[in-house]
């Protein structure tokens, strides 16, 4: 039930209501239930009869995640590691900051792309995500007591959102929708390394959906160095996709010390972000999934920063969130699982653009 769209739902549910001799208007009282005020069971909805009930818990079933861990940070921030039906556990992080609270997702367990800083990467692919569990970690944090409730969701979390298109297209509608979710759409983010057919179908979408794309080095022969997608898509492509996205992007650039945060390639970031007029966060590498990395010195980071706005490029310093727990991507998966062999991708790498 949670892996379909509100239209599909609903329509579904009409259908069924309707062979019982049920008015069609239980249908989306029954749907605002799975969403809008979420329940476990069928047998929590009071408001609907008790053999109406039965009957629905017999027809269908409501998924859920298990919550296997639950760490808060001094700052706030807050962390859950949960373990879905085949044992996979995947991260969602909650990060408070004065009146927003910004939900970071995951899109799949583990991920394909072995970026050389990123713990995600180390551990491999997995498999992807449904709809009912991207779109159901932010669910769950609704059922918790008391409820965490999102102003902003970023698909930064766990995996390549646009390697797992099929699952993310229909998500966006079920956190976007004011029937299910109803978060603006500009206030959701995918984050992507630059999967050039992902970032069309993104496009294509009516909605004002925001893009992030993980730059981390400003030249091709770097770049393939930290991540290898780059020999696929390649930093020139990405940049003229982002050229052509109808909106504002953002460019994440995590600061590797002595790797990517010298004068010269603040020089070389901020000639592509004023190429497609971008945004760009600067992000501190959390220790915690630093892969062998070294963190850039907060003098340095000052310092790139200044050079990029001197140049006219709008830049944010990201806070480092988590620092006392397990708050970097990946890392406490892997703490509580271990790395398993990844599976082979190739089954789910490609992206469905119509």
């Amino acid at each position: 039930m949670l892996d379909l769209e509100p239209d599909a739902a609903i329509a579904l549910l009409r259908a069924w209501m309707a062979e019982r001799g049920e008015p069609a208007y239980r249908a989306t009282q029954l749907f605002g239930r799975l969403w809008q005020r979420p329940v476990r069971a069928f047998d929590d909805i009071m408001e609907l009869p008790k053999a109406l009930r039965e009957s629905l818990a017999q027809s269908f079933r409501i998924s859920s995640l298990e919550l296997a861990t639950r760490q808060k940070s001094t700052d706030g921030t807050e962390k859950f590691l949960f373990r879905m039906h085949d044992g996979q556990l995947i991260e969602t992080v909650a990060i408070p900051d004065g009146d927003r609270m910004t939900f970071c997702i995951s899109s799949q367990a583990g991920c394909a792309l072995q970026c050389a800083f990123c713990a995600t990467g180390a551990m491999g692919f997995q498999r992807n995500l449904t709809p009912a569990e991207i779109a159901g970690q932010v669910r769950e944090l609704r059922l918790l007591n008391p409820p965490i409730l999102p102003t902003n969701i970023v698909f930064m979390g766990m995996g390549e959102p646009l390697m797992n298109w099929k699952a993310v297209s229909p998500t966006l509608t079920l956190l976007n929708d004011p029937r299910a979710l109803g978060i603006g759409a500009r206030h959701i983010t995918i984050s992507t390394v630059g999967v050039l057919p992902g970032i069309v179908a993104l496009s294509e979408r009516a909605e004002q959906f925001r893009l992030a794309i993980s730059i981390h080095a400003p030249s091709d022969a770097l770049r393939k160095s930290l991540m290898p997608v780059n020999t696929k898509y390649p930093l020139s492509d990405v940049i003229e996709a982002a050229k052509r996205f109808d909106r504002r992007v953002t460019f994440e650039y995590v600061m590797l010390g002595g790797v990517n945060d010298q004068p010269e390639h603040s020089a070389q970031l901020a000639q592509l972000a004023r190429d497609c007029r971008a945004f760009v966060n600067l992000i501190p590498l959390h220790p915690g999934g630093s892969m062998g990395f070294t963190p850039s010195g907060t003098s340095v980071i000052t310092a790139f920063a200044k050079a990029l706005r001197a140049r006219g490029v709008e830049t944010a310093v990201r806070r480092s969130r988590g620092l006392d727990i397990a708050a970097a991507c990946g890392q406490l998966r892997t703490e509580r699982l271990g790395r398993r062999a990844p599976v082979a991708p190739d089954e789910h790498r490609e992206i469905g653009v119509a």
